[in-house]
């Protein structure tokens, strides 16, 4: 499946973005689809998944409370709600797709380009 993450921007400390992620290939709905970040000069690291269904997801720490995420699977499409961005939230953000909802990349086998999120003070 190919994955194509967009949506990122400038936005201020306490604003709001809406990633999406659109998917082409294969049947979207027989994947589970994660979120990750990757900060400047740091690693790539959890934000949240989402089940095929859209029954359940898995969220980091450092996003509960802020973040949602979703899926449309008739668009093979998915999304991550960021509300109370932070300049901590800036780098880029990767949409992924694999089988099993986990906090490791390991099952993600297939990832997008990424889109860039900067949160200005």
């Amino acid at each position: 499946v190919q994955l194509q993450a967009y949506g990122g921007g400038l936005v201020q400390a306490g604003g709001s973005l809406r990633l999406s992620c659109a998917a082409s290939g294969r049947t979207f709905s027989n994947y589970v689809m994660g979120w990750f970040h990757q900060a400047p000069g740091k690693e790539r690291e959890f934000v949240a998944a989402i089940s095929r269904s859209g029954g359940s997801a898995l969220f980091a720490d450092s996003v509960k409370g802020r973040f949602t995420i979703s899926r449309d699977n008739a668009k093979s499409t998915g999304h991550l709600q960021m509300n109370s961005l932070t300049p901590e939230d800036t780098g880029l953000y990767y949409c992924a797709a694999g089988n099993l909802i986990r906090r490791s990349p390991e099952p993600y086998n297939y990832w997008g380009q990424g889109t860039l999120v900067t949160v200005s003070s």
